[in-house]
């Protein structure tokens, strides 16, 4: 039988029934839509994570109080140190870490700003001059952090995009007016350009104040010997290729610093922007499987109908195959004819099931920008094969069955 003549006769036979067959489709309808949701999110996930830390750039380590990763020897008891600006100090000693580039350090708080009866909570970021360069953080209005401001301790301040938002009306201009950050008297000198989230939050809803400013005035944070506690540093590295061992000077200096012996596990860790996507990756990667597996068992009800009323098919037609092999069909043709009806019978639920996916990105894409959910290419030919397999294999039986009926028990059926 032509191929022609095999879709002909399949989409004729689909069409008597259009309430079934619509019905079959349903389940695999829902797991397609399911699925090809679950799969761009992932994808559009992932892509998000990438962008956050790649654009802080690839050559840069963050090193962190405490450990953040398995421990190498399971038996060692793990460590919760603190650093402090006097290691930042260190780090950017060349003898220490020959590829280093510039040191920052950050330190990471909450706190309410008021201005005039207006009052907000947000993050508060102590920062150094050094985050223009190693974060691309800049400000929108006014200047950005000098070296003046932190070695005078100015009270001045850098508010977020979120921040400035909620504490000044449209075309106001924030430049040289005060605002009170726990309590303390800051003047505005910068609206910082809109920067998204990070590993620690939105930091649009901040406000940004000079190191040495905040620990003094706000925070008050500092060890029993007097050194200011950082929350992490920044270290920009040469090349990428000098990450490793950068790293490991890195690693030696603070454990030196810190006198830790070499039977001992380090109170810090050294993290890269690598670490940090392979981190979040493998969580994005399990949660997608997970909700993949849920879609799965939508596509095998699917797949269970179609099987079903393929089989009610080969019941109410068996006149019909007898009267076909009767007239010269061969049992090919009919295994071939049934098998076509079960793959357009799961084609045509993927492609309503990627419509209906498709619909429901573009309604979250509106509300949830940051993502961008798109349909890839790579994703609609991947539903598309994947119907093709379930038609075959749910539709496989019931062909099988209706192409060794019996010509002369087939016409005598009633």
């Amino acid at each position: 039988m032509i191929f022609g003549e095999i879709i002909r006769i399949a989409l004729r036979a689909l069409t008597v029934n259009k309430l079934r067959s619509l019905l079959t489709m349903l389940g695999i309808i829902i797991g397609i839509s399911t699925a090809t949701v679950l799969i761009s999110a992932g994808q559009a996930v992932e892509r998000y994570i990438y962008d956050l830390f790649a654009g802080i750039g690839t050559n840069v380590l963050f090193v962190v109080p405490g450990q953040l990763t398995e421990n190498q020897d399971p038996t060692a008891e793990p460590r919760f140190g603190e650093l402090t600006l006097s290691d930042a100090r260190a780090l950017s000693n060349p003898l220490l870490v020959p590829d280093m580039v510039m040191v920052a350090p950050e330190a990471d708080a909450t706190a309410t700003i008021v201005r005039g009866d207006e009052s907000l909570d947000v993050d508060l970021i102590a920062i150094a001059p050094q985050h223009k360069d190693i974060r691309g953080w800049d400000t929108q209005i006014g200047e950005f952090f000098s070296q003046v401001d932190m070695d005078s301790r100015r009270r001045v301040a850098i508010l977020g995009q979120t921040a400035f938002q909620s504490l000044y009306s449209p075309n106001e201009n924030p430049l040289d007016t005060q605002i009170r950050v726990d309590g303390v008297v800051f003047t505005v000198v910068g609206v910082m350009n809109e920067i998204g989230m990070s590993q620690f939050g939105n930091r649009d809803n901040s406000v940004f104040l000079p190191f040495t400013t905040a620990m003094d005035r706000v925070l008050d944070w500092k060890t029993t010997r007097g050194d200011y506690k950082v929350t992490q540093i920044l270290v920009s590295i040469a090349s990428e290729d000098r990450m490793a061992q950068a790293q490991i000077d890195i690693e030696e200096a603070l454990r030196e610093r810190h006198r830790i012996d070499y039977f001992e596990e380090d109170d810090f860790s050294v993290i890269s922007q690598t670490d940090f996507i392979g981190v979040f990756g493998d969580i994005t990667a399990v949660v997608t499987v997970f909700l993949g597996a849920i879609s799965f068992v939508s596509l095998l009800v699917g797949g269970i109908g179609i099987m079903n009323i393929m089989l009610v098919s080969v019941a109410e037609r068996t006149r019909e195959i007898g009267l076909r092999k009767a007239i010269g069909a061969r049992r090919r043709d009919i295994l071939q004819q049934f098998l076509a009806e079960a793959i357009f019978l799961s084609v045509l639920g993927g492609i309503f099931g990627m419509a209906l996916g498709a619909l429901v990105m573009r309604a979250a894409d509106s509300q949830i920008t940051a993502l961008q959910l798109t349909l890839r290419v790579s994703t609609v030919a991947g539903v598309v094969a994947f119907c093709m397999a379930t038609g075959i294999l749910f539709g496989f039986w019931p062909a099988v069955q209706a192409s060794r009926l019996s010509p002369i028990s087939a016409l005598r059926s009633e």
